[in-house]
């Protein structure tokens, strides 16, 4: 009886070591020059996410490879977008106003339309250039602008213009850099370069590399910190993030590059557009702060860009959010959110006298 039950327990054990527990994994391919194709694969929500920012996940994937873009630029409705943008903003805007307690203003500098954020008890020598997001075509001070300067004027106390630059279709590379430029001078006449601060997310945070790059190339003297969010200091948006962000969001299409409209025939490689380009050039960009997440596009060329900033020498913060994607924090009401305003804050204090 005791050997059938061991013959009869060792059979089993035989046939669940021959057998496999679990399908047959799918492997990767990978070509002789390195490039992997990945299969398919699940992407849960990060363990390390808010519940709010869980819920504010996308449930539904809508891509149309850039063409939205495409038709934008060609038919020249960017501004009649730009102007709804504002419009349907509004509400948004005003409860951040009220929610910070600070001020707003328009106004013109260096013939540049612009808005000012005007907290209450402003900290006085201090100042911070806004630079609007939307790709080089859709960037408003009005709406994108105000999103981005509200939360960092009321916890700072410090002012901040958000400005209108050029853009496509209208215009291409350099006139952004130029209405910079042109608003750092007049802002020169009235503070002292370190109480000057510059920042911008998306295209506007690589315009802000991109204004650093031009002050240089103009002989104006640094700014006493920059601010580059949700971008990097290359217009080329490279690295690994570039190629899996769109499959991360559910999207099959291949990466486009919404800023092409704003170049032209430029190359991206050069350093007055691309400052990741030049070691010269980064070394003198003042104290900066990188802001990105690990489902964002440009978390590749951000990484690559505060690597070659402390290379170079500067004193430069990454901060990573993880689970999140591009400009996140336009979501205002998200723990994340708070918290990136809250750095951002806490890095303008510090540096700008």
């Amino acid at each position: 009886m005791r050997e059938r039950v061991i013959s009869t327990l060792a059979a089993i054990l035989c046939v669940l070591c021959a057998a496999p527990s679990h399908a047959e994994p799918v492997k990767a391919e990978i070509a002789p020059d390195g490039t992997v194709t990945v299969p398919s694969f699940k992407l849960p929500p990060s363990i390390y996410l808010s519940d709010a920012a869980k819920k504010a996940l996308p449930r539904k994937a809508e891509d149309d490879g850039g063409t939205w873009w495409a038709q934008t630029a060609s038919q020249h409705k960017a501004a009649e977008v730009r102007a709804r943008i504002v419009k349907d903003s509004a509400s948004h805007v005003a409860k951040l106003r009220d929610t910070y307690s600070v001020r707003i203003e328009e106004t013109t500098i260096a013939g540049i339309h612009a808005y000012r954020v005007i907290p209450a008890h402003s900290r006085p020598g201090t100042i911070l250039i806004n630079l609007p997001g939307g790709g080089f075509l859709l960037g408003n001070a009005g709406g994108n602008g105000l999103m981005e300067s509200i939360p960092v004027a009321g916890l700072s106390r410090i002012e901040v213009i958000s400005i209108d630059y050029r853009q496509a279709p209208e215009a291409t590379f350099p006139a952004a850099s130029e209405d910079v430029a042109g608003v750092y001078r007049q802002l020169l006449k009235r503070y002292r370069p370190r109480g000057i601060g510059i920042f911008g997310c998306s295209a506007g945070g690589l315009l802000t590399a991109q204004s650093l790059a031009w002050f240089e190339e103009e002989h104006l003297p640094m700014p006493g910190a920059a601010g580059i969010f949700c971008a990097s200091a290359d217009a080329r948006w490279g690295g690994d993030s570039w190629n899996w962000q769109k499959p991360l969001e559910g999207f099959a299409t291949a990466p486009s590059l919404d800023e092409r409209f704003y170049y032209g025939n430029h190359d991206l490689s050069d350093p007055l557009i691309s400052p990741i380009e030049s070691p010269k050039i980064l070394s003198r960009f003042p104290p900066t702060l990188l802001i990105t997440a690990t489902r964002a596009a440009e978390l590749s060329s951000a990484v690559t860009t505060h690597r070659l900033l402390v290379k170079a020498g500067v004193d430069a913060d990454l901060n990573v959010w993880d689970g999140l994607g591009h400009g996140f924090f336009y979501d205002s009401d998200l723990p994340e959110s708070r918290e990136a305003f809250q750095v951002m804050t806490n890095f303008f204090v510090k540096h700008l006298h």
